[in-house]
């Protein structure tokens, strides 16, 4: 017999970033929601991404702190890491914070379904293959946010231990002595960076010319000298054929068309994630998913059907980001709320990366300034000269600074700032106020950083490109 239909406002698939938060969001204004998440909410961001890796990377940041000790005169000896209580540590903020979502989601009144869901071409949702299987959802309104998978690539099958995707790579409790790491984007670098802080030795492979593909090519620069100066191989426009393990299983060699094989212990396969959308529509739904697997949208979120929308990773076109999912779930409420919201600017959102040296930009880079017909103004400052950074003894860095040139020469509106360096993830903040708010070159450049402190490279950048900088010429 059938289940009764149970009917709500919104009914939303997936409880990552952009489930939650479009559950969250609706809830506060008083709608009836509904959400189908298969495993925990808080999605790949908080359980298989964003925040297991950034504990790592705390471990190392930590070791690397203390391997610099006696720069500082404090001497330790004997520095080894049990990578088990790294895990440890790393479970424990998950909890917390999961446990936090869980109780915002029930302190809301959003009704939470465990299981995979399908919508039906009548628009109703179907729950399946979980403890909640059977049940049926309708919703005057339905939001996919069924999140993305790592992809992988032909000759490199899973085996979580010697070849691994994030997703095996954050569940280790030892760590390799060497490896490779396929894929030089972000996800790649931040686990390249980790690996070598915490003594691995590590080689990068990437198809690409270059590293950090999507960032400005100066920044990708500084962290490319970087990585190197630390002892990490990189090799760009290298293409993999496949990889041969030793009898026990525990080595391997990766071949590369035309180069030589890297031997090592693991490797991390990191070519980016994959949409998941299979068994998402039953047909009929008239949603359009395109030949990659994303949905795709308009400007509002919402999809072909009127009444179904969709946000965060399976969305055609986007940054794969927790933030963008946010602000997307947003869109969709204020939309169904018929608040008419303001569309997400892609161009002009926040990334961050938290490898050593870090990066984070918003905005146009130089190159893709001028390949949409600006003339444009550039001022950058090496984190060299700033007083903080030589007094935490962490000097590699730029910011960089992209302007429209006015007709008289001088700098008009900001269009882009991109930095590398000690805490620019951190730093960003005014940087993406500035561009989003159209400030130009002269108005940022009235902010008062504080000295000493980081902040004052970007400060001094504006000066510069506001026509007479202090530092900065």
């Amino acid at each position: 017999m059938a289940s009764e239909v149970q009917s709500f406002d919104v009914v939303i698939i997936g409880g990552g970033p952009g489930g939650y938060a479009t559950a969250l969001y609706g809830a506060s204004a008083g709608l009836s929601i509904a959400l189908v998440e298969k495993d925990k909410v808080g999605g790949t961001c908080l359980h298989r991404g964003c925040v297991p890796a950034k504990e790592f990377l705390e471990t190392a940041h930590v070791r690397r702190t203390i391997a610099h000790s006696s720069d500082f005169g404090v001497n330790v000896a004997d520095v080894t890491v049990d990578f088990s209580v790294s895990q440890s540590r790393k479970n424990e903020v998950v909890d917390v914070l999961f446990k936090g979502v869980s109780g915002l989601l029930k302190g809301r009144k959003v009704t939470v379904f465990s299981g995979l869901a399908t919508v039906l071409a009548d628009g109703t949702v179907s729950v399946v293959d979980g403890a909640d299987a059977g049940v049926t959802l309708a919703g005057a309104h339905v939001v996919l946010a069924s999140g993305s998978i790592p992809r992988t690539i032909p000759g490199f099958d899973v085996t979580g231990s010697l070849i691994v995707t994030s997703d095996e790579f954050l569940d280790l409790t030892t760590l390799p002595s060497s490896a490779v790491v396929i894929g030089g984007g972000a996800i790649g670098c931040e686990f390249a960076s980790m690996l070598a802080d915490m003594g691995s030795h590590v080689t990068i492979l990437e198809g690409l010319p270059s590293i950090l593909t999507g960032c400005d090519t100066e920044v990708a620069g500084v962290v490319q000298r970087a990585f190197k100066k630390r002892g990490i191989e990189i090799r760009t426009s290298a293409q993999v054929t496949g990889h041969t393990p030793n009898e026990a299983g525990t080595r391997t060699a990766v071949h590369v068309d035309g180069g030589d094989d890297v031997e090592v212990d693991m490797v991390v396969v990191s070519v980016g994630r994959a949409p998941r959308t299979e068994g998402l529509l039953a047909e009929g739904t008239g949603v359009e998913v395109n030949e990659r697997g994303f949905v795709v949208t308009d400007s509002l979120m919402r999809t072909a059907n009127p009444k179904i929308f969709a946000v965060g990773d399976i969305v055609a076109g986007t940054p794969q980001l927790a933030h963008v999912a946010f602000a997307e779930a947003i869109v969709v409420i204020k939309s169904i709320l018929g608040e008419s919201p303001l569309p997400v600017d892609y161009d002009r959102v926040p990334w961050a990366i938290y490898s050593n040296p870090e990066v984070a930009f918003c905005g146009l880079t130089e190159a893709a300034a001028k390949e949409r017909g600006y003339d444009v103004v550039v001022k950058k400052d090496p984190f060299g000269g700033n007083s903080r950074a030589r007094i935490i003894g962490d000097t590699d860095g730029v910011v960089k600074i992209i302007a429209e040139k006015r007709p008289d020469g001088t700098a008009g509106q900001l269009l882009g700032v991109h930095m590398a360096g000690p805490w620019v993830t951190e730093q960003l903040g005014a940087g993406y106020f500035a561009v989003n708010w159209e400030a130009t070159a002269e108005e940022a450049a009235l902010l008062i950083q504080p000295h000493p402190s980081l902040s004052e490279t970007f400060g001094e950048t504006l000066l510069a490109l506001a026509g007479r900088g202090l530092h900065v010429g």
